[in-house]
């Protein structure tokens, strides 16, 4: 884990590929826990450290994310989410397929909580969330395409199902892209992140390249 950014109210971190931003049944270890530890070390705190999990990444997803250090931050940066206030840019690599250069997806999203899985449809049905993104190709080569997406809603595996519902499946996605190898990495980043400090009011911004 590294840490890019901290003070008294957040801290900004880049999760690893394939570890879960929270504990799951896997029982692997988690960024949460990797940050409470890092902040129990840090400070000699003789007991838990208060960390906030305001938003999270696709276990196979790596880069960019932000907690909170005290309750106050987390309530106005878990606000903030809901609003679509904070920006959120992601890096992926996906199968071409005749992929335009630039598009908008909207869809609605429906979690099956007992597979683990999202179905997108066009038009709105009973417990599905809308979901927005906007991307644009930065570059092409064979049959892969290398894109920023622009994420204006934050639903489980969102850029993975709306882009695979169009064909144009992601590298490595073991869940949703039929032809990907086993042990295939994800090509998915979260490259880019701003949002206003929950208690300064300054606009933060970061960036974080793809790396292991």
């Amino acid at each position: 884990m590294e840490v890019i950014y901290e003070d008294n109210q957040v801290i900004v971190v880049v999760k690893p590929y394939n570890v879960p931003s929270q504990a799951d049944s896997s029982q692997d270890l988690d960024l949460l826990t990797m940050v409470k530890k890092y902040l129990i070390e840090k400070y000699h705190k003789p007991g838990d450290a208060y960390v906030g999990l305001v938003s999270r990444l696709d276990r196979p997803c790596g880069g960019l994310m932000v907690l909170a250090k005290t309750s106050k931050a987390a309530q106005r940066l878990t606000l903030s989410f809901s609003k679509h206030e904070i920006s959120k840019v992601y890096l992926a690599v996906v199968q071409n397929n005749n992929l335009n250069n630039e598009a908008s997806f909207t869809d609605y999203l429906l979690k099956d909580s007992k597979t683990n899985t999202v179905k997108a449809f066009k038009n709105e049905v009973k417990g599905a969330k809308l979901a927005k993104l906007d991307y644009t190709v930065l570059e092409s080569k064979n049959d892969l395409s290398l894109v920023k997406i622009n994420l204006h809603t934050g639903r489980p595996h969102q850029i993975r199902v709306q882009f695979a519902s169009r064909g144009h499946y992601l590298y490595g996605d073991q869940r949703y892209n039929p032809k990907a190898h086993p042990g295939q990495q994800l090509a998915l980043w979260s490259s880019y992140l701003s949002f206003t400090h929950p208690v300064t009011k300054e606009l933060l911004e970061f960036t974080s390249l793809p790396h292991t």
